[in-house]
């Protein structure tokens, strides 16, 4: 190769054959080649013994480029292929554009020609628009001078209630407007003007007062179509087909020109006219009508329960008469008797709405809560078997909406509470004046006291809870919770007039106004015990829902109760100590220890009251005998601190410890009868008397620590004073013993056990007065 360049190289331009063009492309690609070339010479033949396979190699490389040239004339003769049918293929679209070309230069000279021909037939379509019109004219002109005499003979079908035949009438004059104004209109060209609307408009006016005139008798008969019903419901049928008419043309005008098309016929003048709406419309105001005519004052105070109960008895008629014989006269599409039912309930709705707002008594409310819960949807009105279906299928919402049968409630418990309170406290008025008659209270016919307080507070309150419970339980348990308020208020009243009349009698004991004060007091407290089984029978009412629905603090009558009874009681027992006191003063003296008086005037005294005590109601009755029986031992045991007697010798002991087991015994006799009834309390306090004359007959002094231990075992509440005070009664104890009993007590002093009901709390011991001594060592 390097020879060849050589030779090339050593040609002289002048002398050199001229070479077509190459590209750059071309040359630059023939480079790269025989460098690629060299390179895997290069490579390949990197030693001389390589060189051997050079003819191999040659072979193949030739090989190769032979395939290559093969498939480049391949490609080549393809692509020239192509190329030669593309240029056929042009060849014959430049043929058919030339031949379209001329058939289009063709269509435009015929095109003009017809032009000039159309030009001379405008006279002839002006002639035929014009022969057109002409014709319409003189062929509406009959019907034209006709339309007032119609609207007169369809004025006087109207006034005679004829009314089919008037709206046939009608609905001729009616198509003649309509057919002349699309006339009109087609001849404008789509376009009438103004003008010629309002002179076709001013023509037909005459139908326009028709449409209205026969709309009123329409909508007239419709409005009393319950009394044409059980006369002559012939218009009434009248009226319905005329609706429905209307509404079947309505239909089809919309459907036929309500496109909104270039080249649909425009709505005639009032059309859709809706009557079928306008007859329900027209249906519900005649119901409203009835509820309208209610005055105020008819419906006020005891009128209100006779108004609801017309409502009533006046709308079951009504839809007698709407299912037995208007439903026959309507279409079944109609549903007449639900749509009464909805026009009702509206109507009904708004009535008691305006009813429940005004000023009403618990009365007036309770009627109108009855009417709505319970009347109304009975079956003798809407839950009537054969309105059943029409209710459910109606989906109608309550009379009253939840929150006003809550305001309601409300306010006819507000109206009841104002009425409880005036009553309970006229009756505790009559009460407080029959505390002053000057003769016993009655009995009932167990032979308890009782007056007639807790009869009226009874009654009244389950009266109100009864009546409440006839609307619902919510309502009863509202009520129920309002007389315990009041209860609970009028016994706090009664406990403070208790208090109150306790004073007064105090002030006069010398008059005689109330020597049955006693017996009043009892019967208070047999009252106390009625209104408590009241109370309890009112709660137990209750329905356990109601526990959480008050927000204000639940009331607690039973506390009032108790309260009141633990004063009446308190008095009572200070009653008694009253008695009692005259002969205190002799208990436990030398004069008493002799002959054994007061104590049988004490016995007589406690007799009495104990036989007065017969009228109280249990349990009272025994808490009242227990009371009795405590305060006379406390009586007694204070006496005997005063140390009015103080033994002399072993004999007076004797007769002290002997005299004192015959009172116990006399009292005991008394009280045998709290004993039988089996409600003694746990700590008989008679039992403590046997056991001080025990302490004090006791012979010898040195089992005094003994005795007085088991004494502090029984009464953990007895004190070093009363110990103290006892072994001075006994008038033989040392010093030195009597010191070493009260050690003893105040070591072995035990905690007061839980339940048990201390006595010697209650006794105060008196001071005891020091005679003068020098102040030895020993007296300090």
């Amino acid at each position: 190769m390097s020879a060849g360049d050589q030779k090339n190289g050593g040609d002289k331009p002048e002398d050199m054959v001229p070479q077509p063009e190459v590209w750059p492309e071309v040359e630059r690609a023939e480079c790269l080649a025989r460098g690629a070339a060299l390179k895997w010479a290069s490579g390949v033949f990197c030693r001389p013994e390589h060189l051997e396979r050079l003819s191999q190699y040659r072979k193949r490389e030739s090989q190769r480029t032979a395939s290559v040239h093969t498939r480049l004339k391949s490609m080549v003769q393809s692509y020239l292929e192509g190329v030669g049918w593309g240029l056929e293929q042009l060849r014959e679209a430049r043929t058919e554009l030339r031949e379209v070309s001329r058939d289009l230069k063709k269509a435009g000279l015929e095109s003009d020609q017809n032009t000039e021909g159309g030009r001379s037939l405008e006279r002839l379509r002006e002639v035929s628009a014009n022969h057109s019109q002409l014709l319409a004219a003189v062929s509406n002109l009959p019907r034209l001078y006709s339309v007032r005499s119609m609207v007169m003979e369809t004025e006087r079908l109207v006034e005679s209630r004829r009314l089919l035949e008037a709206h046939a009438k009608l609905m001729d004059l009616e198509y003649l407007q309509d057919d002349i104004l699309w006339q009109l209109n087609k001849a404008a060209g789509g376009a009438l003007s103004t003008e010629d609307q309002e002179v076709v408009a001013k023509y037909f006016s005459g139908v326009r007062h028709l449409v209205d005139a026969l709309g009123k008798e329409l909508w007239a008969v419709v409005s009393s179509a319950l009394a044409l019903a059980r006369q002559n419901p012939t218009p009434f049928v009248s009226a319905v087909r005329i609706v429905e008419r209307e509404e079947a043309l309505d239909q089809t005008l919309l459907e036929e020109r309500g496109g909104g098309g270039g080249n649909s016929r425009p709505l005639p003048p009032g059309r859709p006219r809706c009557w079928r709406t306008c007859f329900f419309k027209v249906l519900e105001e005649a119901v409203a009508a009835r509820f309208r005519s209610v005055s105020y004052l008819h419906t006020r105070g005891p009128g209100l329960a006779g108004h609801l109960s017309a409502l009533q008895h006046g709308i079951m008629a009504d839809l007698a008469t709407v299912r037995h014989l208007l439903e026959h006269c309507v279409p079944q599409q109609y549903k007449l008797t639900g749509a009464y039912l909805r026009a009702s309930h509206r109507c009904l709705h708004a009535h008691l709405t305006q009813v429940s707002s005004w000023d009403l008594e618990s009365g007036e409310i309770f009627a109108v809560l009855n009417w709505v819960l319970h009347i109304y949807n009975s079956p003798d009105m809407m839950g009537h078997p054969e309105l059943v279906t029409e209710m459910e299928r109606e989906e109608l919402r309550p009379l009253i909406s939840t929150e006003g049968l809550e305001q309601l409630q409300s306010k006819y418990v507000q109206s009841v509470r104002k009425s409880v309170s005036e009553w309970m406290h006229k009756a505790l008025q009559v009460e407080l004046q029959d505390w002053q008659r000057d003769q016993e209270p009655d009995t009932d016919h167990e032979g308890f006291y009782q007056t007639s307080l807790p009869t009226i507070i009874t009654q009244m309150l389950e009266e109100n809870a009864r009546v409440a419970l006839m609307i619902g339980e919510s309502l009863r348990d509202q009520t129920i919770q309002m007389g315990l308020y009041e209860m609970e208020n009028l016994l706090n009243r009664f406990r403070e007039s208790l208090v109150e009349f306790g004073k007064e009698h105090r002030r006069d004991l010398s008059n005689s106004k109330n020597k049955f004060y006693l017996h009043y007091l009892l019967a208070s407290i047999s009252n106390c015990i009625i209104l408590k089984k009241s109370t309890e029978s009112l709660q137990q009412q209750q329905s356990s829902q109601s526990a959480g629905q008050f927000t204000r603090t639940p009331p607690n009558p039973l506390a009032a109760l108790d309260r009141a009874v633990r004063r009446a009681c308190r008095l009572v027992m200070d009653q008694l100590l009253l008695d009692l006191k005259p002969f205190l003063p002799g208990l436990l003296t030398r004069p008493w220890l002799a002959q054994g008086d007061p104590t049988p005037k004490l016995c007589h005294v406690l007799e009495r009251h104990l036989e007065l005590y017969l009228r109280v109601r249990p349990p009272c009755r025994q808490r009242l005998q227990e009371e009795a029986q405590w305060l006379m031992v406390v009586e007694y045991v204070r006496a005997l601190m005063q140390k009015r007697l103080v033994c002399r010798s072993g004999e007076e002991r004797r007769q002290l410890a002997q005299q004192m087991l015959q009172d116990d015994q006399l009292f005991r006799e008394i009280f045998h009868s709290l004993e039988g009834e089996g409600s003694a309390p746990e700590v008989n306090p008679l039992a403590l008397l046997p056991v001080l004359a025990e302490f004090i007959r006791l012979k010898d002094p040195n089992m005094l620590t003994l005795e007085v231990s088991g004494l502090a075992a029984k009464y953990p509440d007895i004190s070093d004073e009363h110990v103290s005070v006892l072994l001075e009664i006994r008038g033989d104890v040392s010093r030195d013993i009597k010191g070493a009993v009260l050690d003893l007590l105040e070591q072995s002093a035990p905690p007061l056990p839980i339940g048990y009901r201390p006595i010697f709390t209650d006794i105060l011991v008196p001071p005891s007065t020091m005679a003068f001594c020098l102040p030895t060592a020993k007296c300090a």
